[in-house]
């Protein structure tokens, strides 16, 4: 698991190798200029101002000779606050080259990141994204990601500036004054061993925050849309309080995070100062006794800080890394999550021919099984209507049709060839699919019609519409094709999001038409209008309807009565009628209520006379 976690972020690395090459460079400049400024404080106050031996390597010696030697400097001391200033400057320039690269390098991976999840999202089975909860999800793709961006813009050259430092401290200081070193450094095992210990908690309690936080956006997603069914039932308040629950628990494991990381940095600061003041003092013992210099004062209480900041700092470095593994975890979780198969060998048919079920059985997980040895069969070009009980399988055909599951035994064939074999997306692109609650984006009419088509085909769109029966409400909208739906269509009715949604799908080349239920919110007018005008289409597609009301099948070639997973009628209306069963049970109970809307009609249309 950890080798997973490990491979994929330095797989991002590695893929922005240069930026992140010229980044540790321009770490490597600024650390050396930072350790050298101090080395010329002291040989400025030592050997220029002071009558110490020079500490300078042979050839900044012979540099000083060149332009005049010692007395030179010390008459001109300008040129060593110029030589300071300068070195300031550099440190700067690479300072900013650092951070522009490193930020390059993370945005680039991050960016990376986030489009392969998304595009692994994409590909996974349907099965997964009925199980999976949307606002986790999206907390992966964006708050995950984010954590991860953080560390490669921020931690991770800072735990190689960290180390750099405490290498090249540990280096100076020892060759500078051994004893003196030992003294300085007593409180860096302890400081090593207190990051290690705030690393590995931080990780452990970051998770939980990140689980909670994942929960938190779930919750709020699911309000957000669903919000007519939280206003319809009066259910505000109830949200409110799971909402404020989870928000207490989200705040709990933060104030305990937050708790943690008080500990570790006030405890560090004392630390640290007190490790500083240690050496400040013994260094004030030594160089009173004449056993250091001054110049070695300013490199030891220099380098001390530029040692002990970075142990300390290391800790919270870490712990930011250990955040990141967290959600690199979270992130992996979904990208080894296996994808749809791809298939290399799928057939592609030349036409959509006849589909016969034979024998089909199908169990969800954990559930009862849907359908029972259920065979059937639809000719090419045909309209067949399904009609039954909740549960009795008429959205599972569909679903097994378009191969979003696979059926738990029996046989589906297309023209004759097994469905397992035919190209997946070549299914799906000429299967034209309306659901009763049919998705809208919050963009405008025309754009929503003709989201199918590669370009916007105004004459395309409008035909669509008028044989969806459309066209009328849309013209008489606020600005025609040009008006904005609102999110999921939120300003239309159901039967216009419903017409809208057919007008979508006519445009697809579409060899089969699938209608779950997604002509109930239309009137009986307007379903026969649209019925009509679908078999006046040029290339009748093969049609499967599914519906409740019985005048959207009645007009069917052959109607299937489905019950528990299995046919338990079929026929043509007048047939099925005139059959005791089922049907003809509905058909009587819709007839005897549309006969009591028509007389209670007539009787207001008296009244109102």
């Amino acid at each position: 698991m950890k080798s997973r976690r490990l491979k994929l972020l330095f797989g991002l690395v590695r893929k922005n190798a240069w930026y992140y090459a010229g980044t540790f460079l321009c770490i490597v400049i600024t650390v050396f200029i930072s350790y050298l400024l101090p080395l010329m404080l002291a040989e400025i106050i030592d050997s220029i101002l002071g009558d110490a031996p020079s500490g300078m390597s042979p050839i900044l010696s012979g540099m000083v000779d060149m332009i005049g030697g010692k007395d030179y400097l010390r008459n001109n001391l300008w040129i060593t606050g110029l030589v300071l200033i300068l070195l300031n400057v550099i440190s700067g320039v690479f300072s900013y080259f650092k951070g522009r690269w490193a930020a390059q390098a993370s945005e680039s991976a991050s960016k990376e990141l986030r489009e392969k999840l998304y595009s692994h999202i994409q590909k996974l089975p349907f099965l997964y994204h009925v199980k999976a909860q949307t606002g986790d999800l999206i907390q992966r793709s964006t708050s995950d990601v984010d954590t991860v961006r953080r560390f490669m813009v921020g931690q991770l050259p800072e735990i190689f500036n960290c180390v750099l430092n405490i290498v090249l401290a540990m280096a100076l200081l020892f060759t500078r004054n051994v004893t003196l070193t030992w003294y300085s450094i007593i409180i860096v095992p302890l400081l090593f061993t207190f990051a290690t210990w705030y690393f590995k908690l931080v990780i452990k309690n970051f998770k939980a925050v990140d689980e909670s936080e994942g929960r938190l956006s779930g919750i709020l997603q699911e309000n957000l849309a669903g919000v007519r069914v939280v206003r319809a039932f009066g259910r505000q308040q109830y949200e409110v309080e799971k909402f404020d629950e989870c928000s207490k628990d989200f705040r709990s494991k933060v104030m305990k995070l937050i708790k943690y990381m008080a500990i570790y940095w006030s405890t560090g600061d004392v630390m640290t100062m007190l490790q500083s003041m240690v050496t400040l003092l013994i260094c004030v013992y030594y160089a009173a006794q004449g056993w250091i210099s001054i110049g070695t004062v300013v490199v030891f209480t220099s380098y001390i800080g530029m040692l002990l900041w970075p142990v300390r700092q290391l800790g919270r470095t870490l712990s930011d890394a250990g955040k990141s593994l967290v959600s690199i975890e979270r992130i992996d979780e979904v990208l080894r999550t296996p994808t749809e198969p791809d298939e290399p060998n799928a057939i592609i048919p030349d036409e959509f021919g006849d589909i016969v079920f034979e024998n089909v059985s199908f169990k969800y997980d954990g559930s009862p099984t849907v359908l029972r040895d259920f065979s059937f069969t639809i000719r090419k070009g045909e309209t067949i209507a399904l009609l039954g009980a909740t549960g009795s399988g008429k959205s599972t055909i569909v679903h097994l049709l378009q191969r979003l599951f696979a059926p738990t035994s029996g046989k589906i064939t297309i023209g004759g060839i097994p469905i397992e074999n035919i190209d997946r997306e070549w299914l799906r692109k000429h299967i034209g699919l309306v659901l009763q609650e049919p998705f809208l984006y919050s963009k405008t009419i025309k754009e929503n019609v003709g989201i199918v088509l590669d370009s916007i085909n105004d004459e395309q769109i409008e035909r669509a519409a008028e044989i969806a029966a459309a066209h009328q409400f849309i013209l008489e909208s606020n600005k025609g094709y040009d008006t904005i739906v609102g999110e999921k269509g939120v300003t239309l009715s159901g039967g216009q999001k419903q017409r809208i949604a057919i007008a979508r799908t006519l445009l697809k080349d579409n060899e089969m038409l699938v209608f779950d239920d997604s002509l109930s919110a239309v009137d009986t007018e307007t379903d026969m209008q649209i019925r009509r005008e679908l078999k006046n289409m040029p290339k009748h597609a093969t049609t499967l309807i599914i519906s409740h009301r019985i005048t959207t099948l009645s007009q069917a070639d052959r109607i299937f009565v489905l019950d528990k997973g299995r046919i338990v009628q079929s026929g043509t209306h007048d047939e099925l009628i005139n059959t005791d069963g089922l049907y003809k049970r509905i058909n009587a109970i819709q007839s005897a209520l549309a006969e009591e809307l028509d007389e209670s009609r007539r009787k207001v249309e008296k009244e109102a006379n």
